[in-house]
């Protein structure tokens, strides 16, 4: 069964802003348990879409890429410096 898309996205952006506080970075399957209904495939792709409208951030250590809120934690170009 689909999830709806846009709602997804907010449970996301939920479940991320609260981790935020103690955790700034995220890996996907960390984003996973913001809706366990979810397929994996439909989580990615609603965190993919949230980085392009710029409420999630990636960050990439050249081996993996991670998923942040703006605003928490160090950016990839203030980790690298």
């Amino acid at each position: 069964m689909a999830v709806n898309k846009e709602e997804l996205k907010q449970k996301i952006l939920e479940f991320a802003t609260k981790k935020a506080a103690h955790k700034s970075k995220m890996y996907i399957k960390d984003l996973y348990k913001a809706d366990p209904n979810a397929k994996p495939r439909e989580v990615k792709n609603a965190a993919n879409e949230l980085v392009r409208e710029g409420k999630l951030e990636f960050f990439s250590s050249g081996s993996t890429v991670m998923y942040g809120v703006p605003g928490f934690g160090k950016t990839t170009e203030e980790a690298f410096e």
